[in-house]
């Protein structure tokens, strides 16, 4: 009987530091999700569930920063990407890096949570990265780098070359 009494308690134990470890991962997600979309992690699409924690897509803006800054007439790049988008997932880690050698700041739009900006921002394809001068849109790359081995797309370079014709360096 003292035997049963263990093991119960052991696997009480064992329970009780699973919702607990559970409970404490789900706190960061829901932290990084306040912080970046101003809701819980809960009512985030999963495939944004998942990029909540991915350094790659911290530099998120919402639509109401995006239409200010547009009516404040600001010159900006801006990455439109979806979360679920195989393409964006490729894109996204050889983009990153290179704004930051570049030393430019690039915001990223999430059309999986933010869908009106397919139609608002007249989107059709994800990955597009766009150049906004004074507000109004000056030049788009669509596509993103190949993929296995691909000759489709947008090599680093092109996008480089991209940032550098519009940002002066």
């Amino acid at each position: 009987m003292k035997k049963l009494a263990i093991y119960l308690g052991i696997i009480v134990v064992l329970f009780v530091a699973i919702f607990l470890v559970t409970k404490s991962s789900n706190k960061g997600n829901d932290d990084a999700a306040n912080r970046l979309y101003g809701v819980s992690a809960s009512k985030l699409k999963p495939a944004t569930q998942k990029l909540l924690e991915d350094p790659n897509y911290q530099n998120l803006i919402k639509p109401e920063e995006l239409d200010k800054r547009i009516a404040n007439k600001e010159s900006f790049f801006l990455y439109y990407y979806g979360a679920d988008c195989p393409h964006c997932k490729v894109t996204t880690p050889v983009l990153v890096p290179l704004q930051k050698e570049l030393g430019i700041d690039v915001k990223q739009f999430n059309l999986l949570e933010f869908q009106d900006g397919w139609k608002k921002y007249n989107i059709e394809f994800t990955p597009t990265l766009v150049y906004y001068k004074d507000g109004v849109e000056v030049e788009r790359m669509v596509g993103g780098v190949p993929e296995n081995g691909g000759t489709e797309g947008n090599t680093p370079a092109k996008f480089k070359e991209f940032f550098l014709k519009h940002n002066g360096k």
